[in-house]
């Protein structure tokens, strides 16, 4: 049994008294939960519950602080940086989302850069805020160094995705990827299903392809050398040196602008320092909102009625899977990994809750527990 079904309630009733008995209030507790379940209801496992383990261990280790309250320390009616202090970085992103949408409501765009804070889910969550309220939403982060530059052997920016989302019919453009091939979190995913990484996707210590999860997530962890590659791989030739490229555009909106820590001086000496960038657009800038976003379900439409190729007979544009994923797993629930489950119970056990009454009488006999330190 290597997955086991659980309803979008019965996640989230578990994620909120998680959050709670960590000392979030219920409020907090939803927010963080709503990034968390939008994850899994995408398809990002990556990115869902397989991710509780790591706030965990952040509040555990003190890395992620409970009662921390982000912190406006610079300001203009177009920009501002926040400072995060350490906080949880959901409800630290949504707080300066939201202040990006209330400025370029009043102002047109505008960018907010955010320093110490943590992980905070799929970048996606934040620009989707944006569009939802009928702007244009970007929204990026740093990391942990898991990057490999071309021609280096040390990971020194982090998986730095971009996520981008507009309004149009019948739903919104909606692109949310990691500058890296892959994220650290696939490569999680990979190592507790014990399968080998594709070739292409990562590097060891030496700066040779490796598909051992294991032991790159354990270099990752250690500042050993080797990890994630960008896209395009370890080469110019297939295009290496502009997922490199993609990343220090994230890094510049996000550690530079905030004058926080870059990808590789974070998650050093006990301390996370991850930053963050966000940005809305209000599409009236450019003229007649509504006409600019016809314009773009038209092109959207044009882009699926394209001649298919040989043998394939649909052609996605981006938000459409996950649209249909969301509708699929709300009807037909969520399927969580076993050795997931298995992180969940032993944070039952740490928080003293009735892992019984979230998860069920499950049999971890053929679990593996997680390696992320």
């Amino acid at each position: 049994m290597d997955y086991i079904n659980y309803s979008y309630e019965q996640l989230k009733t578990f994620c909120t008294d998680a959050f709670v008995a960590f000392g979030f209030t219920v409020e907090e507790a939803l927010k963080i939960t709503d990034v968390l379940l939008l994850s899994d209801l995408y398809g990002i496992e990556s990115h869902g519950m397989q991710r509780l383990v790591r706030y965990h261990k952040g509040i555990e280790k003190g890395l992620i602080k409970v009662d921390a309250k982000p912190e406006t320390v610079f300001e203009t009616p177009v920009s501002a940086v926040i400072e995060g202090h350490d906080g949880m970085g959901q409800l630290i992103s949504i707080h300066a989302m939201n202040m990006a949408i209330e400025k370029a409501k009043k102002s047109g765009m505008a960018i907010v850069s955010v320093r110490n804070s943590n992980h905070f889910g799929i970048a996606g969550y934040y620009a989707k805020m944006a569009c939802d309220a009928g702007l244009v939403g970007f929204a990026m982060t740093n990391s942990e160094a898991i990057m490999v530059p071309t021609f280096s052997r040390l990971a020194m920016l982090g998986s730095n995705p971009i996520a981008i989302s507009m309004p149009a019919e019948p739903y919104p453009f909606f692109f949310d990827a990691s500058t890296t091939v892959v994220t650290r979190g696939k490569l999680e995913v990979y190592n507790k299903l014990s399968k080998p990484l594709p070739e292409g996707w990562a590097l060891d210590e030496n700066g040779n392809g490796s598909s051992d999860a294991e032991r790159v997530l354990k270099n990752i962890v250690g500042k050993k050398g080797g990890g994630i590659m960008p896209l395009g791989g370890s080469t110019e030739k297939l295009g290496s040196h502009k997922g490199y490229g993609y990343g220090m555009l994230c890094e510049i909106f996000c550690s530079i602008f905030s004058g926080g820590l870059t990808s590789n001086h974070t998650h050093i000496g006990g301390k996370g320092g991850t930053c963050h960038g966000f940005m809305a657009i209000d599409p009236a800038v450019f003229g007649d909102a509504a006409g600019l976003k016809e314009h773009l379900s038209t092109f959207l439409q044009e882009l699926r009625d394209a001649p298919k190729a040989e043998g394939q007979t649909r052609i996605y544009t981006h938000g459409e899977k996950e649209i249909l994923a969301y509708a699929d797993r709300m009807k037909n629930g969520i399927d969580v990994n076993i050795n997931t489950v298995a992180e969940m119970k032993n944070l039952c056990d740490y928080l003293h809750l009735d892992s019984i009454k979230y998860l069920g009488d499950v049999d971890f006999s053929s679990s593996k527990q997680s390696s992320y330190k």
